[in-house]
């Protein structure tokens, strides 16, 4: 008769693979990647881990609505408030826009020291 072998962080064994959620980290880097028809905030620490990421998508905007300068606020601001409630006060800004509409007005709303 065979055994069976429980895998590592299965279901069974009780063990779970949860994300730490209280990191607290003063610096951090925002990836801000925008396009006519979507737009991508990615927020790192130092070393380059991805803490929070938000797409206008995300947010229920769909089609020709994702490529607009509110869908593009919305998605900002909610990658940094999650940022901002686990402490972060500084921040570096790296913009890759392929137009001149960025979605800077909701990074400046924000609490936190922009290095540009």
């Amino acid at each position: 008769m065979t055994k069976l072998i429980l895998k590592v962080g299965s279901h069974r064994n009780g063990r779970s693979s949860a994300r730490k959620s209280s990191r607290r980290m003063p610096k951090g880097v925002i990836y801000v990647q925008a396009s006519f028809n979507n737009t991508i905030v990615t927020v790192t620490d130092v070393r380059g881990r991805v803490i929070s990421w938000s797409s206008t998508g995300t947010y229920g905007f769909k089609g020709t609505r994702r490529g607009t300068p509110f869908a593009a606020q919305t998605a900002a601001g909610n990658a940094i408030r999650a940022v901002v409630d686990q402490c972060m006060q500084r921040a570096e800004v790296m913009i890759k826009v392929k137009f001149k509409l960025i979605p800077s007005s909701s990074i400046r709303k924000s609490k936190l020291l922009l290095i540009f």
